[in-house]
């Protein structure tokens, strides 16, 4: 996407997030810098843990006040959202910025109908009369595939697929018009033929709209989809960014060659799978170098005292790997430590 020198729509620098209990802290995000701009999709990718729901859930200031600790800039289309308050903060969610859960079974009410449920949302941000806002969500049902959608919505969440689920919701995330989601992980439940559906539903209506998506996932074929660029995290720090095409093409940072070469794609028969040794760190002890280190296979003494910096190629490409050569855009070849 080409750089016109507008604003970005999202604007996350030095985002910390900490989860304080009596017994330890736990260090969640550390130190994230990303921008989104409008209408981009940005896919956030890394193993279970490493805070990408958090990261999501501290920009829509979703987290318990009581034990997260928010520090840094998340500026959503010009608003300082960590400095809103009351009235402000709830115009801000699900008017400007919307979520897709992950699982639409616990995001909805079960005792409401969805159609009620959608209608409510309408009403909140757009102050319309309920019957409008029912005019709004059957519309919105049918915006998304929902087949039958005047009898759906009188169905309660139970009664409906998990398919039909989560369509519900990503309707119920669009009904304000935002101009920013976020989807966190909101095909991991489904199969994978409804998964490619809904993925492709989500791209098309995006497209339609104009908006701004920051998409979480695991799954690289997910990203491989749907993203125009790419932000792999790992122990709540982004370790490299750059083009869909760039990252999952020829990624720089170890720990996204290893996502990659345990992945399991179409011409791998007879062959095993490459699997990353070891396990994340634990994020109540960080260590003091790159948390990546006690898995890489090309770590180095100098990996484990300091945290590698972050080094800038071109058109925004960034990887935060020592081995990386900071006066190049190509990387050193990487030979294992002995």
């Amino acid at each position: 996407m080409t750089d016109t020198g507008t604003p970005p729509l999202v604007r996350l620098q030095d985002l910390n997030v900490k989860f304080v209990t009596r017994e330890s802290t736990v260090s969640a995000v550390n130190d994230v810098n990303l921008t989104l701009k409008a209408g981009e999709v940005l896919c956030i990718i890394g193993e279970s843990g490493s805070g990408k729901s958090v990261s999501m859930r501290a920009l829509m200031r979703l987290l318990p006040e009581r034990r997260a600790r928010i520090t840094g800039t998340v500026e959503v289309d010009g608003k300082d959202v960590l400095s809103l308050k009351g009235k402000e903060l709830s115009d801000l969610r699900g008017g400007l910025v919307s979520m897709i859960f992950q699982e639409p079974m616990t995001a909805l009410d079960p005792v409401y109908t969805v159609g009620h449920q959608i209608a409510e949302t309408v009403r909140r941000h757009e102050g319309c009369t309920y019957d409008q806002g029912m005019e709004r969500a059957l519309e919105l049902l049918e915006l998304v595939k929902v087949p039958s959608a005047e009898r759906r919505l009188r169905a309660f969440p139970h009664e409906l697929s998990g398919g039909l689920r989560q369509r519900a919701m990503i309707a119920m995330a669009l009904s304000c018009r935002p101009k920013l989601l976020l989807a966190d992980e909101p095909t991991t439940a489904l199969d994978a033929t409804v998964q490619i559906q809904v993925l492709i539903l989500l791209r098309k209506i995006q497209a339609e709209m104009g908006m701004g998506v920051i998409f979480v996932t695991h799954d690289l074929g997910v990203a491989a989809e749907i993203a125009d660029r790419v932000a792999v995290m790992y122990a709540g720090r982004i370790v490299e960014t750059g083009t869909v095409q760039e990252v999952l093409g020829n990624p720089k940072h170890p720990y996204t060659q290893g996502m990659l070469s345990s992945t399991v794609h179409g011409n791998m028969r007879g062959k095993d799978i490459e699997a990353i040794p070891g396990s994340p760190p634990d994020l109540r002890a960080m260590p003091p170098g790159c948390a990546f280190a006690p898995r890489c296979k090309y770590a180095e003494a100098a990996c484990t005292t300091a945290l590698p910096p972050e080094v800038i190629f071109d058109a925004g490409r960034m990887a935060r790997c020592i081995k990386v050569a900071p006066d190049s855009v190509r990387q050193k070849e990487l030979v294992p430590a002995e």
